[in-house]
Parts: C-alpha cells; sequence; structure tokens
C-alpha cells in the first residue's frame, strides 16, 4: 500500500470516533425534546457508545493479533453501518441508547486496528509522524461532522444526522475491502488464550513507556470529551446560539486540532518527543486555565470561552499522536492489545467524566469550563514528569 492510502485508511478509521460524536451533537437537544427524555438519559447516547467502544477494544485487539486486521476490519465496519441505520430508526431513547452502545462496539474494531496498523508498518518515531497525519484527517472529518449535522438537523431532523453516520461508513467499508492489505504477517496464534491475555495486559500494565503515554492520552481526551458532552448544552441553552452557529464554532474547535497535528510534526523534527509533549503541556494548562479563571471571575461569553478551547485543542492536536503512537511503541508483537488497552482507557475517563456531567449539568458554563480546566492541570503534570523521565518511544 502506498503511504497515500495507508494516510486515508488511517483517516477514515480514526475518523469514525469524530464523526460518530461530533456530527450528532447539534441534533442532542433537539433529540432530547422530541423524545421528552431527560438530559441524563440523552447523555448516555454518549457515554454508553463510549464505554461500548472502549471495552471493545480489549477484545478487537487480541482478536486482530490472532486473526489479522484486515478481517476485524471488514466485520466492524459492516456492524458499524448496520448499526448506523438502526439507530436512525429508533423509536425512542432507550432503543436509541442499545443502537448507539452497539455503534460504539463497531466502532472500537475501526480506531484500535487503525493504531495497530501504524505499529505494524512503521518504527515508534516514525509512526509518530505517520499517525499525526491520519490524525489531521481525523481533524478534517470532525471539522466538517458537526457543521453538516448542525445542517442536517436545521434544515430536516436529527434522524438525518444519524443517518450520515451509516453513508460515511459505508465508503469507509468499501475503501477497505477495494484497497486494505494486511499488515500482520506473523499472527500470533496463542492471542486469545486466557492465560497469553492475562500475561499480555499484566506486561502492558506495567511498562513505564505505556503508562507514561497513556496517561498523556488519556487525559487530554478526557479535556476534549468534557467540551463535546457539555458545549451543546451550554452553547445553545445557556449562551443562547443556533444550532447551526454551534456547528460552525465546532469546525473553529477542529481546526484548531488540525493546527496542533501539523505543530506536532514540526516540533518532532525540530526537538524530539518529550520536548514537543513539554511544549504542549504549556499550551494545554494555558487554555484550561484561561477558560476556567476567566469564567469564576465572571467572564463566560463566547469569546472568552472559545479562544481558549482552540489554545486547548492545539495541544490536543499534539499529545494524541504522541500518545497513541508511544504507547503501542514498546510492543511491536502485541500492538493490538496495547491499542486496545490505551484506548480502553480513554474511553473510560470518557465514561466516568459523562456520568458526571449528567448529574452536574446545572444551566451555567462551569461544569465545561472547570470541567477542561481540570484535566489540563492532568495534562500538564503527564507532560512534564511522567514522558520526560520513561517517554521517549525511539529508544524502545
Amino acid at each position: 500500500m502506498s503511504p497515500g492510502l495507508i494516510v486515508l485508511l488511517l483517516s477514515l478509521l480514526l475518523g469514525l470516533q469524530p464523526i460518530t460524536t461530533d456530527l450528532y451533537l447539534p441534533a442532542l437537544p433537539s433529540m432530547t425534546t422530541g423524545f421528552n427524555a431527560p438530559m441524563a438519559q440523552a447523555q448516555l447516547t454518549l457515554t454508553a457508545l463510549l464505554l461500548a467502544f472502549g471495552i471493545s477494544q480489549l477484545i478487537w485487539g487480541p482478536l486482530s493479533d490472532r486473526f489479522g486486521r484486515r478481517p476485524i476490519l471488514l466485520l466492524g465496519m459492516a456492524a458499524y453501518v448496520l448499526a448506523s441505520v438502526a439507530s436512525t430508526l429508533a423509536p425512542n431513547m432507550d432503543w436509541l441508547i442499545v443502537w448507539r452502545t452497539l455503534q460504539g462496539i463497531a466502532m472500537g474494531a475501526g480506531v484500535m486496528c487503525a493504531r495497530a496498523i501504524v505499529r505494524d508498518l512503521y518504527s515508534p518515531m516514525e509512526g509518530t509522524r505517520v499517525m499525526s497525519k491520519g490524525l489531521s484527517g481525523l481533524g478534517l472529518i470532525a471539522c466538517l461532522s458537526a457543521p453538516l449535522g448542525g445542517l442536517l438537523t436545521e434544515w430536516l431532523s436529527w434522524r438525518y444526522a444519524l443517518l450520515a453516520l451509516a453513508v460515511f461508513g459505508a465508503v469507509g467499508l468499501a475503501v477497505l475491502a477495494l484497497r486494505f492489505e494486511e499488515t500482520v504477517h506473523h499472527k500470533n496464534p496463542l492471542a486469545l488464550r486466557g492465560s497469553t491475555l492475562l500475561a499480555t495486559w499484566h506486561g502492558i500494565l506495567r511498562q513505564p513507556t505505556f503508562l507514561a503515554f497513556s496517561s498523556l492520552s488519556t487525559a487530554s481526551y478526557g479535556g476534549l470529551f468534557t467540551f463535546l458532552a457539555s458545549s451543546s448544552f451550554v452553547f445553545m441553552n445557556v449562551l443562547g446560539i443556533s444550532q447551526t452557529r454551534y456547528g460552525l464554532l465546532m469546525a473553529l474547535n477542529s481546526a484548531a486540532y488540525i493546527g496542533g497535528t501539523f505543530l506536532c510534526r514540526h516540533w518532532l523534527h525540530r526537538f524530539g518527543v518529550r520536548r514537543t509533549v513539554k511544549l504542549a503541556g504549556v499550551l494545554s494548562l494555558a487554555g484550561g486555565t484561561l477558560m476556567g479563571a476567566l469564567s469564576l471571575v465572571g467572564w463566560q461569553s463566547l469569546w472568552v470561552i472559545m479562544p481558549a478551547q482552540c489554545l486547548f485543542m492545539i495541544g490536543h492536536g499534539i499529545h494524541q499522536p504522541c500518545g497513541q503512537s508511544g504507547a503501542v511503541g514498546p510492543f511491536p508483537k502485541a500492538a493490538g492489545a496495547a491499542s486496545a488497552v490505551n484506548g480502553f482507557l480513554m474511553m473510560l475517563a470518557a465514561f466516568i467524566m459523562g456520568g458526571w456531567l449528567g448529574r452536574h449539568m446545572d444551566g451555567t458554563v462551569f461544569p465545561l469550563t472547570l470541567g477542561v480546566w481540570f484535566w489540563s492541570v492532568l495534562i500538564a503534570l503527564a507532560a512534564w514528569t511522567l514522558v520526560q523521565r520513561h517517554g521517549e518511544p525511539s529508544g524502545q
């Protein structure tokens, strides 16, 4: 496969995550009203999806190490398309939660395999650069998702926003079926044995480099999820903006992330991994602190929240390629399992945060602003301590 095809495939697979969450965010308030459901139940359409996404990776990872990436990807993407169509036809919020959960399980196959493919084909340092290119594609997909979701919801209905996910999944499935070639050349016949799984997970969770980079990627995703899960309610219900304008703000958020992935590649070439992450920690903490501190003193407008969020997202665009690639780097023979554990930790943090938000959304901006501030502090701690001690993937 050519380098360009690999980046395209990574973009489509990694892009499953933002399009599945971002595209329906503008529809979430309308969906909640249409089903006459409480806000906590509406949040479950996101948090249940992400928990299923995280847990499923623990199964998909060993399966892909045993049977290869291609069959797992084809199975996962086919299931994603079916679950997306079923979500569109859901008669009530309970059934929507069920189908979104199955959608999350299927999504886990694509995103987990994408991270593992990078380790199959590249050394850790080169893998970080390739991952940043794939995540640039993810950023572009995310940039288009929220505005498209806002337009579909405003002009048609929220069901068309969910139907768009089925179309995206079908395109990804077609590209995989026609162009993807297997990247695992030596499959592990013991990967699914209970004793092997336990030993593999134990070894992964004891590896200092894995823990350092997983702490970074988990904290960074926690901050992003806090914004995603609360921003539609805060921006539309508290600050009073329209669905279309909200979609444009989410596009700006994604554009800042894309800028971060480009800056990541520049800094990696100039400074190496450790210093790149250290500098990005400054951006993350600055964005979170500005957002949280200014909201506490009464500055609670879009003109305060969005510039600070964009600063946070530039840092996020650096931490994710470094964190995801660095976590898998030490495990060339168990890349699927390592990718799965890394993904599970990120989604576990999102699920816990989603539960907290469901109980604390109080009609103010504080759950959003203080939540992002909290995660930015954890990002800085991981970037300035753990990664500096254990975090040079090129040395593995």
